[in-house]
């Protein structure tokens, strides 16, 4: 049996049976059956691939199956899925050996017809890889752009009109790019410089952010459970737009600092930096492995200054009314903006969400606002591009809050200033996750 491809197909079940996210599932399989290095960067082309090319996979299995794809066993389904992903987009993957070792898989996992039902079917995609081709011609441009990007229609359809047909191409082919690990100097123990020299002693090849003095980008590394500085607290992993949110916070030694929806804890872990760990952070989440993270994470870089606390964030302004310097909102959201970073997610969205996220987020916003001191700051900021989730929901609750008023969040980015009263980062646009932050404050008389 091989060995990677049956890692792969492990981290590809609980991904699409328990509802796994595909990074957490591939780390957690992957310590369990360790593989060379060879063999570990291919189970992660294979199961990133796979999950990032789902519905497009779907389609082309349609196309030499006259079974329905529910009635097909689920593991036999991903075996199918994982095979076609090698015969059609990895070059390198002799088609007989993506057909064989599919074969195998599917007698470990069903029987002697499924065996055959795979081999047929995959045999049949190496001879006539022309039916899978992509519609095209009039009217057919975004399903085509759907399929080919590896995107719902929806989605491609909700961008086209968005962005222009043009731009919505480019941000799906941005959201097929490997992102590449970005971590955060952790300034208590160490300075960027000091984070580069060790990453390099690591066997790590790391170069400087050009969006925040904190950023760290490493284009190859191993383990991570191996990369020392990580282990060591040196540093975070974090997002280069993510690590804008705590900058335009500005927190200031000595400050109480609320951090409503904190989980994993990045941007909470980054103010307590920037108040070199003075003060007091109070960190909330609804769910207790995530408050668990938060404080593995602090404890890690040698933080004591966070507390964390269990809490839906629509109570934070009854349990702490007017008591915050600073309240930060990184509210939950549909999360376009990190598509590149989560392959799984593209497949799990849905329209309806979308729609009902605002009603949440604003809910959020309005509570966290009673907690604000007079003369206190509000940042809301999310990892979307969606102007519903974000200038919608700051202008809908600049109406309802007179006492409040909207800074220029752009002048408080720490590198890369801008002129806007609230920053949108698109990731065609600007090269990186899209993200979403406005800073407000508050009156100091109210």
């Amino acid at each position: 049996m091989d060995k990677a491809r049956e890692t792969a197909l492990r981290v590809l079940q609980a991904v699409e049976e328990e509802g796994a996210y595909a990074n957490v599932a591939l780390v957690k399989v992957m310590r369990r059956h360790p593989l060379s290095e060879q063999d570990r960067r291919f189970v992660t082309e294979l199961v990133y691939g796979t999950v990032k090319a789902s519905g497009t996979l779907d389609w082309i299995l349609r196309r030499y199956s006259s079974r329905p794809l529910r009635k097909i066993l689920p593991m036999i389904r991903l075996i199918l899925k994982m095979g076609l992903y090698q015969i059609f987009y990895l070059d390198r993957v002799p088609a007989s050996a993506a057909c064989n070792t599919s074969v195998d898989l599917a007698k470990r996992y069903g029987h002697a017809g499924t065996a055959k039902f795979v081999n047929a079917i995959l045999r049949s995609a190496v001879r006539e890889p022309e039916k899978a081709a992509f519609p095209h011609g009039p009217g057919k441009a975004t399903e085509e752009l759907a399929l080919a990007s590896f995107h719902p229609q929806w989605l491609v359809r909700r961008w086209v009109k968005a962005f222009g047909f043009d731009e919505a191409k480019a941000l799906c082919d941005f959201d097929n790019t490997q992102a590449p690990l970005v971590v955060r100097v952790n300034t208590l123990k160490t300075n960027r410089e000091g984070l580069l020299d060790a990453l390099k002693e690591s066997g790590a090849e790391a170069e400087p952010s050009t969006w925040s003095p904190e950023g760290v980008i490493i284009r190859s590394h191993g383990s991570l459970d191996t990369l020392a500085p990580l282990q060591e607290g040196l540093c975070q992993v974090q997002d280069e737009s993510s690590m804008l949110v705590a900058h335009v916070v500005a927190p200031q030694d000595g400050e109480f600092i609320i951090d409503c929806c904190s989980a994993p804890g990045g941007k909470t872990t980054h103010m307590a930096a920037l108040m070199h760990n003075t003060g007091h952070i109070v960190a909330g989440d609804l769910y207790d492995h995530k408050l668990e993270r938060i404080a593995e994470n602090a404890a890690r870089l040698g933080i004591t200054t966070i507390e964390t606390k269990k809490t839906d964030a629509r109570d934070i302004g009854k349990l702490y009314p007017g008591k915050a310097d600073r309240v930060l909102v990184d509210a939950p959201c549909s999360g376009l903006g990190v598509l590149r970073r989560k392959p799984d997610a593209r497949w799990r969205k849905t329209e309806e969400e979308i729609a009902e996220l605002p009603k949440l987020q604003y809910a959020i916003l309005a509570s966290a606002a009673m907690a604000v001191k007079p003369g206190g700051v509000l940042v809301y900021s999310t990892c979307t591009i969606e102007r519903a989730e974000n200038q919608a929901v700051v202008e809908s609750f600049l109406t309802r809050h007179p006492e409040f008023s909207l800074e220029c969040t752009g002048s408080f980015l720490p590198e890369k200033k801008r002129q806007e009263d609230m920053v949108q980062l698109y990731p065609q646009r600007d090269g990186t996750d899209g993200f979403f932050i406005a800073r407000l404050r508050r009156a100091a008389d109210q």
